[in-house]
């Protein structure tokens, strides 16, 4: 067998329901849950798991998203599968990070939940002509979105998802000129996002700059596996390297198809997904189908990974 990946999704994946069934019959899962209570300033198993709308707000939601994926990391564990490697889409990186044994899980939650409120306050909501927006381009090659964006003022590419995927970030009167541009030249669609800012983008810095302050708290530890930055799509294996990228990571293009191939080209064949949804999944079917990607978000997707541990 080759190696194995473990990978965490970004802010989107998060849905209401995420991780109960691990918090209600896991034990390890359920301390990592009622631990991010303990520091958290709300209820964490309120926001997971009934329905409320402060789910998909950003100043939750990193915290949320982040606590339950590494509470389903310690039952994946718990089965004794462990990583070569690990990386997370934008904000998954954090949980990559203690996956690689970067930082403790409470380090993690108490940084995202920061990092949150820093990008939304980076977001203005009182001018109309300032607000952000994000959109996802598809059906057209890279090279030539960078081109036909590259004189349009104030947007820029925030991910760079997969073949045929490219989200693109700014300002919204920005975002929307750069649709008219790209659905007439050719794109097959470009789907504006719901979401409240321009994230990714320069207009980000200021949080980055705050979440560089908060950062400088942690004490971070040696790595025992490396992880995969967003910010160069590279292996990084050097733990004081990597303050200074999640701090460019907020306002920096997420390669994350980069990342990806850079796995595969180290010998990654099996990629466990681990958290919400199957949105990395996808992405890596069309980036490489000869590549196996187990999604881990159930108790009962357990079982998948029973070929694994054998």
């Amino acid at each position: 067998m080759g190696k194995i990946a473990f990978i965490y999704p970004g802010q989107g994946a998060q849905k209401i329901g995420m991780g109960k069934d691990f918090y209600e019959t896991k034990p390890n899962a359920r301390r990592i849950f009622d631990e991010a209570d303990k520091v958290l300033d709300f209820d964490i198993k309120n926001i997971c798991f009934e329905e409320n709308e402060l789910i998909n707000n950003t100043k939750y939601t990193q915290a949320a998203l982040v606590t339950t994926c590494l509470a389903i990391t310690k039952e994946v564990e718990n089965l004794g599968i462990k990583p070569d490697v690990a990386a997370g889409l934008s904000l998954g990186e954090y949980a990559a990070i203690v996956a690689a044994h970067g930082m403790t899980e409470k380090e993690a939650i108490v940084a995202v939940r920061k990092r949150g409120i820093f990008m939304d306050e980076a977001v203005p909501t009182d001018n109309p002509k300032k607000a952000g927006a994000m959109a996802a381009v598809l059906g057209m090659e890279t090279s030539k979105i960078e081109e036909l964006i590259l004189d349009i003022e104030d947007v820029d590419i925030a991910n760079y998802n997969c073949p045929g995927q490219i989200v693109i970030t700014g300002l919204k009167p920005a975002v929307e000129k750069a649709a008219k541009v790209l659905n007439e030249s050719g794109a097959k669609r470009v789907i504006e996002l719901n979401v409240s800012g321009p994230f990714h983008s320069k207009f980000l810095k200021t949080a980055g700059e705050k979440m560089s302050v908060e950062l400088e708290k942690i004490n971070l530890t040696e790595l025992k596996i490396p992880y995969v930055t967003n910010v160069t799509g590279e292996y990084v294996s050097d733990i004081s390297k990597t303050k200074e990228l999640l701090v460019k990571q907020i306002s920096s293009p997420v390669k994350w198809e980069q990342s990806v191939r850079n796995m595969i080209n180290n010998g990654v064949d099996t990629f466990v997904e681990i958290g919400p949804g199957k949105t990395l999944a996808g992405f890596i079917r069309k980036i490489d189908r000869n590549v196996k990607c187990i999604n881990i978000s159930t108790v009962d997707d357990l079982d998948k990974l029973k070929e694994i541990s054998l």
